[in-house]
């Protein structure tokens, strides 16, 4: 039983001293060492405000999708492109061409090519942006265009582009760029921290667009020859689906901002410049955190054939992964490559890894890829459907940050998406459920421990 006594006390408190009188003033006696009351008042309130900031910042949206959506119809079945239209919209539109740009070698001439011919806007939106030759170059071009009188917004998130070179970002601002940081920490909006833009987008005079998995930093350099340069597809797309792109932009610049860009400089009419019909698909806490976890497993409950899984990070809901599981019961070829050692993340691989024993005891295949990180972030099912975009398959993109993912309906542009696919495995190695089940107990005790976390990595 511990004892109290009473008797007038001084608490140094951070270097300087408290003067305590009546109740802060009492020690306890506990196990024969005296606590003073105020400090275990200090400690209790601390415990107390971190609590409750850990509930703010970190309490996911609620998931609104609690049950199993049944296999009933095929991708190739217009009922799923009405679906994807009407339920969850905006519609598919005719007439796009969508061309893919794999590794940094071709994505970042590409898109730099795009700022550079800029006559009236570019909105441009990255989660990842970072100092080094990148992010200069595209701080430079950006710049250059502002100069010549192009309206340029830069939507840039708070947190991932922390390691931003300053004097890059005070270049632009100069030239005339109006440039924000998505979500920058400020009481007023203090329970939004947690809910990060992983966007990727770049539109240029509303006709053409860019999006994929790509970040501004050297690490996407190169080819992934190596582990120091990174593997990942973006895209770059025409036609009328781009003013969907600009859409996704306007979405999150009005939210920062209050601003709301229109007009023929941003919305132009945009005529066919090909022959897919192509969806922009978005969502974010505001808007609906859910939905893009529903688009998936739509998708994933219209497969016949296949499923093939391109994932930076993969850790998906018991409900996600039950989607996964029925398909694969159902006939559905399902593989799936994720990050192998080169990762830059290793709580999100241990996370990723607790939970492959149910997909490979069903008969799915997991890969891991070998050279360098893999970043990409690409669904195809049935050889007809593609999913490309920012969207991981985790509790993070599907109901904390804002995500964007660009729809493609075409067996011809898939088969090429597949084709890539059959090149990644090759630089892939197969995890067995043999392997999974016999590796290291450290490891596995590891790995669940990690999982707990899982939603918030």
């Amino acid at each position: 039983m511990a004892k109290k006594r009473e008797n007038r006390e001084q608490l140094e408190f951070f270097g300087g001293k408290l003067g305590l009188t009546g109740i802060f003033a009492r020690r306890f006696d506990l196990f024969g060492i005296e606590i003073p009351a105020a400090g275990i008042a200090i400690v209790v309130g601390l415990v107390l405000i971190a609590v409750t900031v850990w509930g703010i910042i970190f309490t996911r949206a609620p998931n609104n999708i609690t049950e199993h959506i049944e296999h009933r119809y095929a991708i190739t079945d217009p009922q799923f492109l009405r679906s994807m239209s009407v339920l969850l919209g905006p519609p598919l539109l005719p007439g796009n061409n969508v061309q893919e740009l794999i590794n940094g070698d071709e994505i970042f001439p590409a898109m730099l090519a795009g700022i550079r011919s800029a006559k009236k806007t570019i909105t441009f939106e990255s989660y990842i942006y970072w100092s080094g030759k990148t992010g200069k170059d595209f701080s430079q071009a950006l710049a250059e265009r502002a100069r010549a009188g192009v309206k340029v917004h830069v939507l840039l998130d708070w947190a991932g582009s922390h390691k931003a070179d300053q004097d890059s970002i005070n270049e632009m601002g100069r030239a005339g760029v109006q440039i924000l940081k998505f979500h920058k920490p400020q009481w007023s909006r203090f329970r939004h921290l947690n809910q990060r833009t992983h966007r990727k987008l770049l539109v240029v005079d509303g006709t053409v667009g860019f999006t994929g998995g790509v970040g501004i930093a050297d690490n996407w350099n190169g080819n992934a020859q190596d582990p120091g340069h990174w593997r990942d597809t973006h895209f770059r797309v025409e036609g009328p689906v781009v003013a969907q792109l600009q859409g996704a932009f306007s979405d999150n610049w009005t939210k920062a901002t209050g601003e709301v860009l229109h007009g023929d400089a941003y919305f132009p009419e945009v005529k066919p410049a090909g022959s897919l019909p192509a969806q922009m698909f978005k969502s974010s806490v505001e808007g609906g955190a859910e939905s893009m976890q529903l688009m998936y497993l739509l998708t994933l409950a219209a497969a016949a054939r296949s499923i093939d899984l391109s994932m930076a990070y993969f850790i998906p809901d018991d409900l996600t992964m039950d989607h996964l599981i029925a398909a694969i019961k159902r006939g559905v070829k399902v593989r799936i490559i994720l990050p192998g050692g080169h990762t830059d993340s290793h709580l999100v691989r241990s996370a990723s890894r607790a939970q492959w024993g149910r997909i490979l005891a069903s008969g799915g295949e997991i890969y891991e890829y070998q050279p360098t990180m893999f970043h990409c972030k690409v669904l195809i099912v049935d050889a007809a459907w593609v999913s490309v975009g920012s969207t991981n398959f985790d509790s993070r993109s599907f109901r904390l940050n804002a995500e964007a993912n660009l729809n493609v309906f075409d067996p011809q542009f898939a088969r090429r998406q597949v084709a890539q696919f059959e090149e990644d495995l090759k630089r892939s190695k197969r995890v067995t459920y043999e392997e999974w089940k016999d590796r290291a107990l450290y490891l596995k005790a590891w790995d669940h421990v990690v999982a707990f976390f899982g939603p918030q990595l």
